[in-house]
């Protein structure tokens, strides 16, 4: 079956994703050859090793997703608009191990096969550090006591907003999700699944198709992925991380100053996550290296601007960051107390 949003004439070439392709593959053979060696082609080379498996790893899941029925969807992430439909989404969020560029990829995918406003939202707001590998990581760096506070807290941040959304839409201010897929009478998820695998081939056209769907159902995310490589190697040449540290400090000026730098640097989870642990321990400023980590999903333009394409919705968009940003002040001077 042809998804809903499959065009039947000839697409244009996506100009934008091909210049910003063109722009990092460039930058990164240079590099990569020693032809050419400074702060923008060796950022562009450092990001882009650190994101590929992620990025790599969300194009195989949104290629999977795309060979699920939607009926499997809803059945695992529970009913939409309710309470335990916003915990499974922030426990997957949570537990799948991915980059946030590779989980902004599955949660557009969600959204198309029937997930809740709510939900979707819940996802991604749990998701972009909170991976095994990454909670791992920022256990090494901060501490284990830190570790548990951040990644608690960014679960509740995830909860309320996801309940938050579910109320928003319930009550008209946003739209609902089109793709809303109600299951059958007498669906059940485990009879059904073996069915399906008993059907399915597992052979190397699947692979190929699996690789095929993901990557085409991943462009309008990647677009805007590698521009923000193509950004953050610009500010980090113009701004490395070393010149700004001094300014973090644990008060309003401080926490102000994080907000701003995390909604300008465009970084993967990977790269964030070193960062806001030097705010931590350099800076002693617990509350704004957890911002840090936190703004940079709500007020990424990457996830925004994906958003507003995937739902067709300015308003959905911008009220990602108009709903967590509170939160994430909130919580971060708390902690700076």
């Amino acid at each position: 079956m042809n998804s809903s949003c499959c065009q039947t004439h000839k697409q244009k070439r996506d100009y934008f994703l091909w210049g910003s392709v063109l722009i990092i593959a460039s930058s990164y053979l240079v590099y990569w050859q020693n032809l050419l060696s400074n702060t923008f082609t060796q950022s562009v080379f450092e990001l882009l090793n650190t994101m590929a498996w992620g990025i790599f790893i969300g194009i195989v899941f949104v290629g999977i997703l795309n060979k699920i029925p939607k009926e499997f969807v809803t059945s695992l992430l529970g009913k939409g608009g309710s309470f335990s439909g916003i915990l499974r989404a922030t426990g997957a969020g949570v537990l799948l191990d991915l980059c946030s560029h590779g989980i902004l990829m599955v949660g557009m995918k969600l959204y198309e096969r029937g997930a809740s406003l709510g939900q979707v939202m819940a996802f991604l707001i749990a998701s972009p550090w909170n991976s095994f590998s990454l909670t791992l990581i920022l256990w090494a760096l901060v501490g284990f006591k830190w570790m548990m506070a951040f990644l608690l807290l960014s679960m509740v941040i995830a909860i309320i907003s996801g309940l938050i959304f579910e109320k928003l839409v319930a009550k008209k201010i946003l739209p609902q999700n089109p793709n809303h897929h109600a299951l059958p009478e007498n669906f059940h998820f485990w009879p059904e699944a073996k069915k399906q695998l008993s059907q399915t081939k597992f052979n190397t056209e699947f692979f190929k198709h699996i690789l095929k769907e993901g990557f085409k159902g991943s462009k309008m995310v990647l677009r805007w992925v590698f521009f923000g490589v193509i950004l953050a190697s610009l500010i980090r040449t113009f701004l490395s991380p070393e010149n700004f540290e001094m300014f973090f400090g644990p008060s309003l000026a401080g926490l102000g100053l994080t907000i701003l730098v995390a909604t300008i640097l465009e970084v993967c989870s990977e790269g964030s996550t070193p960062i806001a642990a030097d705010i931590l321990t350099r800076a002693g400023a617990p509350g704004n290296s957890f911002a840090f980590l936190m703004t940079g999903v709500s007020t990424d333009y990457t996830e925004i601007l994906s958003l507003k394409e995937t739902t067709k919705s300015w308003k959905i968009a911008l009220f990602l960051p108009l709903v967590t940003i509170p939160q994430v002040i909130l919580i971060a001077w708390m902690i700076n107390q």
